[in-house]
């Protein structure tokens, strides 16, 4: 599956946005999808994650009642809808797959991964 992220850019704190990942592929709802984050010097981070048919979630503990992940499995499309966003969030955020039902929350255990998108929060 190819990964497609979008919908980051500039915005000041306490703002929202709303970013999307697009697959490429056949059978997006047999993939887990995850969000991560990478900031400047900084290792990729687990953000949030969704199991295929959207019933689980999980999230890093610094985005919990900020951000809310979701799948559209019609449109092979997963979101990550930001809000209260702090300058700390600043960071390029790429989308994830991993086939299968477990929802992992570490970089190793997805095998498909998106190009990313910046995000950038002013104070």
């Amino acid at each position: 599956v190819q990964l497609q992220a979008s919908g980051g850019g500039l915005v000041q704190a306490g703002g929202s946005l709303r970013l999307s990942c697009a697959a490429f592929g056949r059978s997006f709802g047999s993939y887990a999808m995850g969000w991560f984050r990478q900031a400047p010097g900084k290792e990729r981070d687990f953000v949030a994650a969704i199991n295929w048919n959207g019933v689980t979630t999980s999230y890093a503990d610094s985005v919990k009642g900020r951000f809310t992940i979701s799948r559209d499995n019609a449109k092979n499309t997963v979101y990550l809808q930001m809000n209260i966003l702090k300058p700390e969030d600043t960071a390029v955020y790429y989308c994830a797959a991993r086939f299968g039902l477990q929802v992992p929350t570490t970089t190793g255990s997805y095998g498909y991964w998106g190009q990313g998108t910046q995000v950038t929060v002013s104070s």
